[in-house]
């Protein structure tokens, strides 16, 4: 069926506003452009219709994670020869939160990365823009060895009551559930790499140990989640939007996640 009219950034703040987001908000969005159907001036009037929903006063919050600037020894889809490695570390320009364009996370947080007034993280592979009132704070002192965790922006939207809108996309993308991740009790931890800017602007190869993520059972904690009530599920243009609290998703996922996954010997 045709759709009667084009979807505007006036008629999708409406729909955000229906779905719950309030004025004042600090709001972490994932998305799927496609999913919206037609919309008149595409990403940028969706960015402004997520801005006019939250008001001054909230925080517009989307990932713009690196996922390429990473070691190479690791890489699966596609791998590369390990005659290229050492190359490939010594080359790797370092991430720069102005000029390193996000890769994977979708169009719209490209667009909210190089907005006026956006500011970006410093981690080099999984960091976050923001634009709106908490800005500053939610993408400062973020942690080098606390990619997604307490001292990361996730961290910080949790700490300011932060919403999670996952638009046309499901829970397989809803990076606050590795919060939950950083919150168990020794976690199982993986050794990372990537091109660091240095105080200079150069270039460095460092290494450093983190929490190892793993989504794979991401699509049943979100869906186990869902059936407390305590996500709204509705509409945005012709998405399918889920709109939950963090603070409730990240508390059920911690308590999931100590309950359902089974750690490996000496873990």
């Amino acid at each position: 069926m045709d759709q009667a009219a084009p979807h505007t950034a006036a008629s999708l703040a409406a729909d955000l506003r229906d779905l719950g987001v309030s004025a004042g908000d600090v709001l972490l969005v994932h998305s799927s452009m496609r999913s919206l159907g037609f919309v008149a001036g595409g990403p940028r009037a969706v960015v402004e219709a997520l801005l006019a929903a939250v008001g001054p006063d909230g925080t517009l919050v989307v990932p713009t994670h690196t996922p390429e600037n990473s070691d190479p020894a690791g890489w699966r889809s596609p791998p590369v020869p390990e005659s290229w490695w050492p190359v490939i570390r010594a080359h790797t320009p370092c991430f720069d939160p102005a000029r390193t364009p996000s890769r994977w996370v979708g169009v719209l947080a490209e667009v909210v990365r190089v907005w006026p007034g956006a500011r970006r993280s410093d981690h080099p592979q999984v960091s976050f823009a923001a634009l709106g009132a908490h800005a500053a704070e939610i993408v400062a002192r973020h942690r080098l060895d606390e990619a997604l965790g307490e001292r990361s922006p996730l961290g910080a939207a949790y700490r300011l009551n932060g919403k999670v809108l996952l638009l046309g996309c499901g829970h397989d993308s809803n990076t606050s559930l590795h919060l939950a991740e950083w919150r168990q009790t020794s976690p199982p931890r993986t050794e990372e790499g990537a091109s660091v800017r240095q105080p200079d602007g150069s270039s460095r190869w460092l290494t450093w140990t983190d929490v190892r993520t793993d989504e794979g059972d991401f699509g049943r904690l979100g869906a186990e989640f869902e059936k407390t009530g305590a996500a709204a599920v509705g509409r945005v243009g012709e998405s399918a939007a889920r709109l939950m609290s963090q603070r409730a998703l990240v508390d059920f996922a911690t308590a999931w996640m100590a309950a359902h996954r089974v750690r490996s010997a000496g873990a």
